[in-house]
């Protein structure tokens, strides 16, 4: 069964190249779905669905529009030090360290880099605590959001119908510019995938983007019309089935028989679906499935 929510990631031109790289980190990992789409605004653009680790990523090549920021990393949970040190050695090469790895508070192996693409990576040896999932995806609040972290889990828990909070820890009073009882690393879980959230009121030059989104799979056009109706709140980002909530965070609402037009080899049957998706805001499976046919 297809999850509820995945991460789409948007590069450049890199998404075959940074899925054979992501995926030769992970046992078991594999490309599950490689397709081309024709005629988009961006030319021929790929897209790449990968399993890493049991989770699922989709890796899109359509332009230099936008770029990877430190506001969504990916905290990789290591069973071993040896492991930390490998990750850390394969994703450090052409990329930047953010923390240097090494021996933390909170950990006795612990670093956060960008990737050559500029992807962010947290990688955290657990010691004896539990790993209930390999890949966490972390997003942290700066800028005019900072501090709305909290808001944001209570908010995103409220959306998905299968959600609960966890392990909240807070700024202490003296840990400035961070505001006391503002939120130093938070955990949830949405729909059964677990993810974290943190505040961070040093200054930074960056924020949510659309480079990393949430895609929410939907079975029919009620539950599409739920999520978009709760989440979108720009409605000049509204495209494509791309929206952004409150807190900038970028959404797509995606129906599942989007899946099986994609992998079809009826290149006039994809091309009608592209040219009705694209001039739609919230997609309409209805329309979309007319297209498809052709009729």
């Amino acid at each position: 069964m297809k999850p509820r929510i995945t991460t789409h990631l948007w590069f450049d031109k890199e998404a075959r190249e940074a899925g054979r790289l992501y995926t030769s980190l992970f046992k078991d990992a594999k490309v599950k779905d490689t397709t081309m789409l024709e005629g988009t605004p961006s030319g021929s653009v790929d897209i790449v669905t990968v399993d890493l680790a049991g989770q699922e990523f989709t890796l899109l090549s359509a332009g230099p529009l936008f770029k990877f920021t430190p506001a969504v990393s990916f905290l990789v949970a290591c069973r071993t030090k040896g492991e930390a040190d490998e990750l850390w050695k394969v994703l450090e090469k052409g990329g930047s360290a953010l923390m240097e790895l090494g021996r933390y508070p909170f950990s006795e192996r612990y670093g956060w880099l960008q990737d050559r693409y500029g992807l962010s990576w947290q990688i955290m040896f657990m010691g004896d605590r539990p790993i209930r999932q390999k890949i966490t995806p972390t997003l942290m609040f700066v800028g005019n959001v900072c501090g709305k972290a909290e808001e944001a889990i209570d908010f995103y828990t409220s959306v998905f119908h299968d959600a609960r909070v966890g392990h909240i820890l807070r700024y202490a009073k003296g840990e400035g510019p961070d505001r006391e009882g503002t939120i130093k690393h938070a955990a949830f879980t949405l729909e059964g995938g677990e993810f974290a959230a943190m505040d961070s009121a040093h200054p930074h030059s960056f924020t949510f983007n659309e480079a990393i989104s949430f895609m929410v799979h939907c079975e029919t056009q009620k539950e599409m019309d739920y999520y978009w109706g709760r989440l979108s709140a720009h409605p000049a980002a509204e495209q494509c089935g791309w929206l952004k909530d409150k807190f900038g965070v970028s959404w797509q609402i995606v129906p599942n028989v989007m899946d099986d037009m994609m992998k079809s080899k009826d290149k006039k049957a994809m091309a009608r679906v592209t040219e009705a998706f694209l001039k739609m805001k919230k997609f309409d499976i209805k329309a979309l499935e007319k297209a498809f046919r052709g009729n």
